[in-house]
Parts: C-alpha cells; structure tokens; sequence
C-alpha cells in the first residue's frame, strides 16, 4: 500500500486521488474502498479496466455533502490481487453487498459504469429496498451477442490471457481508445498503475473472460436472471452515454431505452466510453440536480 500511495505522489496524482484508503477483509483478502463524506450515500462502481481512480472527480465533487463509497473490485485497484481467485459476476456482487452490510449503508444512490453495471443491477435486482435512485453510465446488465472483435479475441482461453496479462493489450488500450479528449499523461499513468504487470492484470483477464457470449458461459444465468428483473426496480434512473463508445455503442443505449422508456437520458455525441473524462462538468450537474 505504502508503495502504491508512493508511486501515486511520484505521479503528481496525490492531489487527484488524496482519499484516505480503507479496506474491508473478505476471507483471506482484502478489499480496497474510499469513504469520504458523510450524509446520504453514494455508491460507485467502476468496471474494467478501471478502479476508483475513475470516479475521483465525482468523489470531490459529492463528498462535501454526501457519503461516496467507491470500491475496488477484488483484484482492482488498490485491492488484493490474489491468483486462485473466482473473478466471477457473482462473487463481485457478493463482496459489494458484503461491503454494503458493513458499512451500513441504506437509501443509496447508485452510479455504475462498465462492468459495475452487471455488479449494481445484480444488487439493486436482489436488494432493491436498499437503493434509492440509479445513473447509469456507457454499461450493460444483459446478456449481448454484440462485442467488438478485439475484445472478443482476448476471451480465447489461454492465448486472450497472455495478450491480455503480458502484454497489457485491455488495459493499456484502454487509455487512448475510451476518450475523445486525449487524457493527461499522468491520468493515463494513473489508470494503469494498479495492472503493472502480469500478475496484477489477473481480474483485467478474467472480467473479459467472465463475458457471458454462450448460454454454456458459467455467468450467462447470473446476467438473465439480473435482466429478468430490470423492468421491475421502481427506482428513479437517469442514463447519461458517451456517444463514441466503440464497445457500449448505441444498440446498448437503445436497448437501456427499450427497457426503461420513460427514463431520463442524455446522448454525450462527442463523448468516448469513459464519459466522466469527456464531459465530466455536464454529467456531475445532471447527476447533482437528479439526486438533489
């Protein structure tokens, strides 16, 4: 940890990530979070591959009046990064509601992105009592047969793993292929600095090849149970896209509308997938005045 937090100072990342580190202990591992504020709580889950680090502006921009809790996802972020590890859908749900029910938190806004659409959706599908309201940022919470061909090919069994894990062909993309803005040479150093080498890109591995493409695919049955129940949440929503996403595209956007055809949504025409590095004043005033 001490060498993380080090490695972000030489950065010049401290003023942009300055939260304290908490961690919750799930079995033999750790799960890193951030818990800054206090009031009414905002939740944020990120996906891959990203950690925290994606919702640092958002974090000073509610804090001084809400409570956000941003996770990172076992085997992201500042998390343990264990190896034999079950980095499925399931157990991401399971570690959040564990941290949920340690925190005590209740009457929660929930912000997801990314693969923390499947985790959000999957708690809010099962808990819904606890969640209050929910933004939805470039993400999905069902099964798709649409996937761009670069992804798919690092889900090919051991020979997707070594691009992914060796070469750092998910994360490392990641860095100019999510933004229309060219991000800050120490964001983007920010971003990858959880997955600096093969054994830390273990969870980057396996979210890619958690996506369920066969009904055979172990978290197919998660995701259509979590899709069976989305009509269902009563819960205000608001869907905020970034309209240059190469992966959660328009036939993603349109079927959110398809399922929530009266929900409040915002097209970013000139946003990539990471949206909050886009558009990032726009999306933190709608998410405000929506919450508010």
């Amino acid at each position: 940890m001490k060498a993380f937090r080090e490695k972000l100072k030489d950065l010049g990342l401290t003023g942009a990530y300055p939260f304290q580190s908490h961690f919750l202990q799930l079995g033999k591992h750790n799960l890193h979070y951030v818990d800054e504020g206090q009031g009414r709580p905002i939740l944020m889950l990120h996906g891959n591959p990203t950690w925290s680090f994606y919702y640092r502006n958002l974090i000073r921009t509610f804090s001084p009046q809400f409570r956000t809790v941003v996770p990172d996802h076992m085997g992201c972020g500042m998390s343990d990064k264990p190896q034999d590890y079950a980095y499925t859908l399931e157990s991401h749900i399971q570690n959040t509601y564990k941290l949920i029910q340690f925190l005590g938190l209740g009457k929660i806004v929930l912000i997801v992105h990314d693969w923390g659409g499947a985790i959000g959706m999957g708690l809010v599908t099962r808990y819904p009592e606890l969640f209050d309201r929910i933004v939805i940022l470039n993400t999905a919470a069902f099964p798709s047969k649409h996937i761009p061909g670069r992804i798919n090919l690092l889900r090919q069994g051991r020979f997707g793993e070594f691009l992914t894990r060796r070469f750092n062909l998910f994360a490392w993309p990641a860095t100019f292929m999510t933004t229309e803005k060219k991000l800050n040479p120490a964001i983007k150093k920010g971003y990858l600095l959880p997955y600096d080498s093969y054994d830390n890109r273990i969870a980057v591995a396996r979210f890619v090849q958690d996506i369920p493409m066969e009904k055979s695919h172990p978290t197919f049955r998660t995701l259509a149970e979590i899709e069976s129940k989305l009509r269902t949440l009563p819960q205000p929503k608001l869907i905020l896209w970034g309209g240059k996403d190469f992966c959660f595209d328009r036939h993603f956007f349109e079927k959110w509308l398809e399922i929530y055809p009266d929900v409040t949504a915002h097209w970013y025409a000139s946003a990539g997938h990471y949206v909050l590095e886009d558009a990032l004043d726009d999306v933190s005033a709608r998410i405000w005045e929506f919450i508010r």
